[in-house]
């Protein structure tokens, strides 16, 4: 069996040794005759899959006892819609748009509501390339929450510690929630949770497969949508039901409870940073030396380490790029349809023999290419 070098934005990359398990069980769980996808989610197998599940993620990411964790489904985009419909209570939210993504949660928040721009820094070439200056932005005290996204997986912008705590310092005085998209870099770093009111992450990034969506949200925002919101909707019944209003999606849930298991085997979330980190800074210097062949705009202060988007010195070099990395045994390689060029995603199952793999090609490519 051969396997490409993943580099895939989403679905992306799953622990080898998560896939390998998840195999050896697939036909019979633990005994049970079946597979965890055949068995009653209300029953005791697959009631230990997901408090297992809860728990691991509670401590990977050191979550308070006074947030509520719940599995849901539909992706980080219904929450675009889920979010003012439970946090609103009849207030504006106050938006930034760093990248397509927040764009998207903004533009669907306001077809609900008032929903403020606070900043935006969409370039007039179209392009996002930068955070705006916290001390600059004015928030409405009395706003519902302020929301962004942490890690913009197309534009490749990270919203790191300093700014996160920056950003909560603004806003501490007037006890205006943080709400935050974190799906293509939860579970890379250490995150102080407790910044945060609500945190949405679609799961196809670092967590699992599609199918799931995990929010971790303070109980005392659970009650502002009251009774007549939709029951599926609704944070507090899901909340009180444990994730199970309906048939949860049984088999994502179980491989993001593998996948928290090996992330706590490799040491927990400092040292997968420290992996994450090594990778993010060799596959820039790769790009950065490579005499302008090779091209990131971001600023260097909020440059994810997730997602490395670059740009070749013209669109049909970008293609044979593409092409050749695909003979060689990459996947994944190919920009956002929205903003072409290259992307490499760099979650937490890619290996750091495959950013040196990748690398090398680069290396060779430009050398082969030159104009």
């Amino acid at each position: 069996m051969t396997r490409a070098w993943n580099f895939s934005a989403g679905p992306a990359a799953l622990p080898f040794e998560v896939l390998q398990q998840a195999r050896e069980e697939f036909l019979d769980w633990h005994g049970v005759g079946a597979s965890i996808m055949e068995v009653s989610h209300r029953g005791k197998a697959f009631m230990s899959v997901i408090e297992a599940a809860e728990a691991d993620v509670r401590e990977l990411l050191a979550i308070p006892d006074h947030y509520r964790v719940l599995f849901l489904q539909g992706g980080a985009s219904l929450q675009f819609v889920q979010v003012p419909l439970n946090l609103s209570a009849g207030k504006s939210a106050d938006y930034l748009v760093t990248g397509s993504w927040s764009k998207k949660a903004h533009k669907e928040a306001a077809r609900l509501g008032a929903a403020r721009l606070v900043a935006t820094t969409k370039e007039e070439s179209g392009k996002f390339t930068r955070l705006p200056d916290i001390e600059r932005l004015v928030f409405d005290k009395n706003a519902a929450y302020v929301h962004l996204c942490t890690n913009e997986t197309i534009h490749g912008i990270e919203v790191f510690d300093e700014t996160e705590a920056r950003l909560f310092d603004a806003l501490a005085p007037s006890d205006v929630p943080l709400v935050a998209d974190m799906s293509s870099h939860i579970l890379s770093r250490p995150l102080d949770v407790r910044r945060y009111g609500l945190i949405y992450a679609g799961a196809q990034k670092n967590i699992g497969p599609s199918g799931v969506t995990l929010v971790i949200v303070r109980a005392d925002l659970l009650d502002r949508a009251g009774e007549n919101l939709s029951a599926q909707l609704s944070y507090r019944k899901q909340a009180d039901s444990g994730s199970m209003l309906n048939t949860p999606p049984t088999f994502a849930i179980h491989m993001a409870g593998l996948v928290f298991k090996w992330l706590k085997a490799q040491g927990g979330l400092e040292a997968i940073a420290a992996i994450n980190r090594e990778k993010a800074r060799r596959l820039y210097a790769a790009i950065d030396d490579s005499n302008g062949f090779y091209r990131n705009a971001v600023d260097a202060t909020c440059r994810s380490v997730m997602n490395i988007p670059f740009s070749l010195p013209t669109p049909e070099l970008e293609a044979q790029f593409v092409k050749e990395s695909e003979a060689a045994g990459f996947i994944g390689l190919k920009g956002h349809i929205s903003v072409g060029g290259i992307r490499a995603s760099l979650y937490n199952a890619v290996p750091l023999e495959a950013v040196e793999a990748l690398v090398r090609f680069m290396e060779r490519f430009a050398a082969g290419h030159a104009v």
